[in-house]
């Protein structure tokens, strides 16, 4: 249910795309901003980045069309070997396997690759090279992803279904295909902690920021924040680097996050301000005071939301009256 319910969310943010910016060149014409706020709720932040990147880079350098060339779509942003050999062997029907997860673990089956993932990629690129196809190459990449998604399955792979079972290894010798690609022990993810500011005006506008162009969300609207580090933050530490004067005040219960590599964990401090001023935590990130109805209109990703809704949510009660603000 919950692969269905994704397949289904990702489908609605394409279409929602394709309307949006049905061409190459009306994506590059478009401001980062906007490709930004239309993906927020995706996560991985940097292939819309990439995205608008390419878009821009193919309409400036290829006149608007990708190039028929697997070295040249490699050299554009966001696209890496899988990308360039789907383009190239689907698009342009040029002989290149694409190695997807779904090939990696078809290949791994089939010649029995013992040597656990990531680091039995480059044997498995070695393997889809030797097949590559001379006649319809676009068919047969696309025939080996079916294969591995409706076949040779994660589990329960059906390889009575399956038109390589004779020339399987691990089918051969009796294996269980289930167990295959092998994988390295798992590795416990690191935990990071952070507080961010709830900085709020007395007209109930709050200060929000940009996040470098570069990195995790980058581009993306956020509220103030500490750095991120390995070590829980004490209140008196975080307010040195606030990003406004003001009474800062912890508000209830902490948010939890998890990202590819670690887990986060935010306290949020409540502060009654007068004005923006300029500290590490404010950044060169074009901070500026928005009211909480405008945030739909901001490019906020999903734990920025997490902590607008505690932010709001929370009981006010021991804060102390708002002070006059400067404009």
């Amino acid at each position: 249910m919950l692969q269905q319910t994704t397949t289904v969310t990702v489908v609605a943010y394409w279409r929602a795309f394709r309307e949006r910016w049905p061409t190459i060149k009306s994506l590059a014409a478009a401001p980062l901003e906007d490709v930004l706020h239309a993906w927020q709720g995706l996560g991985y932040y940097a292939r819309a980045r990439n995205l608008h990147a390419c878009a821009r880079c193919v309409v400036a350098i290829h006149g608007g069309r990708f190039p028929a060339d697997e070295a040249a779509l490699r050299r554009l942003p966001g696209i890496g070997d899988y990308t360039a050999a789907a383009i190239a062997a689907i698009a342009y029907d040029l002989p290149a396997v694409p190695v997807d997860g779904n090939v990696v673990r078809v290949l791994t089956r089939v010649h029995a690759v013992e040597a656990p993932l990531p680091a039995a990629r480059a044997a498995v690129a070695r393997l889809a090279q030797a097949l590559v196809a001379a006649e319809r190459p676009g068919d047969f990449a696309q025939a080996l992803m079916d294969l591995g998604a409706t076949v040779c399955t994660p589990r329960r792979a059906r390889c009575g279904a399956c038109p390589w079972q004779h020339n399987c290894a691990v089918h051969q010798r009796s294996g269980v295909p289930e167990s295959y690609p092998r994988s390295a022990p798992a590795v416990a993810k690191p935990t990071r902690w952070g507080v961010v500011f709830w900085a709020e005006r007395q007209d109930g506008t709050v200060l929000v920021r940009r996040r470098p162009p570069r990195g995790l969300l980058g581009g993306m609207i956020e509220f103030p924040s500490t750095p991120w580090r390995d070590a829980a933050w004490t209140a008196a530490e975080a307010v040195t680097i606030a990003p406004a004067a003001a009474h800062w005040v912890p508000l209830p219960g902490s948010l939890r996050h998890t990202f590819t590599h670690f887990h986060l964990r935010l306290d949020v401090l409540h502060g009654r301000c007068f004005a923006a001023g300029s500290s590490e935590a404010a950044g060169a990130g074009e901070p500026r005071w928005v009211a909480p109805a405008d945030f739909p209109a901001l490019a906020l990703p999903t734990l920025m939301k997490k902590v607008a809704k505690l932010a709001t949510a929370a009981d006010r009660s021991s804060l102390l009256p708002l002070e006059p603000y400067e404009s």
